[in-house]
């Protein structure tokens, strides 16, 4: 029996109508899988798409040509089990920081003490010990966006989006996430399709690289990542690293027409 794929793009297209009429297209011929399990990394130049696939992915945009399954199903269908990152935080105000992580369990009726204990040690991992009762308001920009992304793994998620989520991180603590993305990925065995505007990072994290360009977006590399498991510090140091970021500086390069 074939298993279906995580993820399967199929020729899909996003068009918007302006006020004046015109037809914008944003993506056009939009096709790849991504498979059960694995990490595959978007990038592209800003404009060429990256956050509408994204979203046409999770369901949030609908697609006006081709479509979009998960695990075999159409995403119009609903389907469970995603959780999604996006590039700012959407913390509710009202609510501190565990309570905002146990949001997605509240929903499904799942907020136990097991869920408790679980919210908190997300929360350690990414720094927060201690300011599980603290409001979004008494926090920075990436203290912010790290309950964001405590708040979409709780859930234990079997497909995992992530809109640049580390854009708002200082380096230090972009770098450690990187870390523990690696491992809580491979620790749940999730599918993550990750957004990001750094080929380095894409590459450090991705078991492909896909990248978007033109006008409208669409793929023009999908490149295999032949780098070890787990992942250290030092391979962004190798000459296989280097190579991977020539290759795919030069498929951007080539989309946005410099020579």
């Amino acid at each position: 029996m074939n298993i279906p794929n995580a993820i399967s793009v199929d020729q899909v297209g996003v068009s918007f109508r302006s006020r004046d009429g015109q037809t914008n297209t944003v993506l056009e011929g939009v096709d790849f899988a991504v498979r059960h399990g694995e990490f595959v990394s978007i990038v592209g130049q800003s404009g060429s798409g990256k956050t509408t696939l994204l979203k046409t992915i999770s369901g949030l945009q609908q697609p006006t040509a081709g479509q979009v399954l998960v695990k075999g199903r159409p995403i119009s269908d609903g389907v469970e089990d995603i959780s999604m990152v996006f590039q700012a935080p959407v913390l509710l105000p009202w609510r501190n920081n565990l309570d905002n992580v146990l949001l997605p369990l509240e929903f499904r009726g799942k907020r136990d003490t097991a869920a408790k204990r679980y919210a908190k040690q997300l929360l350690e991992m990414v720094g927060l010990a201690g300011k599980e009762k603290r409001y979004s308001y008494e926090l920075s920009g990436g203290m912010q966006q790290r309950v964001a992304i405590c708040r979409a793994l709780v859930s234990n998620p079997e497909l995992l989006l992530m809109d640049e989520p580390f854009g708002a991180l200082d380096a230090m603590t972009r770098d450690s996430m990187n870390f523990e993305i690696q491992r809580i990925w491979q620790q749940a065995g999730c599918s993550v399709l990750f957004v990001t505007h750094s080929i380095s990072e894409a590459i450090w994290l991705g078991d492909r690289v896909v990248v978007v360009g033109g006008k409208p977006g669409h793929i023009v590399a999908d490149i295999p990542i032949e780098l070890p498991r787990p992942r250290s510090k030092e391979h962004r140091y190798s000459a296989e690293f280097a190579e991977y970021v020539t290759e795919i500086e030069s498929h951007i390069g080539v989309t946005a027409g410099i020579s």
